[in-house]
């Protein structure tokens, strides 16, 4: 039997979120292990000893561990809803941005939602900081309903996650103070069966000897 790519992941993280809705997206198949990150597999730490999820590692055993490269492998391979290809701009624009939310708007929403973690942190000024960040999506969301044009592409599904996660973090407080075309962007994102698809099973914590979880189950839309 040939093998699946092998993908550690954690429901809740919005980087194994983020790589998980670009492999269900492109109809890639991948062997599923669910993780606690409390007590991280040894597999997992001996192909990717930084620790962190998601891991992918590929039948010629070669290991890939950032985020945003397991979606532009899975991509590349197959982007029937063309993600990689955005209505206006272009992929470099789009990892642009990316990057820019990645750094600043991670780092304010890190420090607000565990400000306990950050010595100095003051939580209020860093929701301030994540809110200004949301303000350069809503510049381009008040033009069109995505990102990039008038379809989803690759940056508004590596982008929401976080966002839901700074939603999530203070509901009420996103309600009354983030932008509302990124309010109405992000209700439209966690609407989809996609998203559902990513996110609504909630897979055991795997052990060496389980029998294997395929990912995903169903296809994707």
């Amino acid at each position: 039997m040939i093998r699946l790519p092998l993908l550690y992941s954690f429901r809740r993280c919005p980087y194994a979120m983020r790589a998980r809705l670009a492999i269900c997206a492109s109809q890639t198949r991948v062997e599923l292990r669910e993780i606690v990150l409390r007590d991280k597999p040894a597999h997992m730490l001996e192909i990717s000893p930084k620790g962190t999820v998601p891991v992918l590692q590929l039948p010629d055993q070669s290991v890939i561990d950032e985020s945003l490269d397991i979606m532009l492998w899975a991509l590349r391979g197959n982007d029937p809803q063309n993600w990689l290809s955005p209505q206006a701009g272009s992929l470099d624009d789009m990892l642009a941005l990316i990057a820019h939310m990645d750094g600043p708007f991670k780092h304010h929403l890190d420090r607000f939602k565990y400000a306990s973690r950050f010595e100095g942190a003051n939580p209020d000024e860093h929701y301030a900081s994540a809110i200004s960040a949301l303000r350069e999506l809503a510049n381009r969301l008040e033009k069109t309903p995505y990102l990039f044009g008038r379809t989803p592409s690759l940056a508004d599904q590596a982008l929401f996650p976080f966002v839901r996660q700074f939603c999530n973090a203070a509901p009420e407080r996103f309600a009354s103070e983030a932008p509302k075309p990124v309010q109405t962007w992000l209700s439209e994102r966690v609407a989809t069966p996609l998203f559902a698809s990513v996110f609504g099973t909630k897979w055991p914590k795997w052990q060496p000897g389980d029998e294997p979880t395929f990912f995903p189950q169903l296809p994707c839309d």
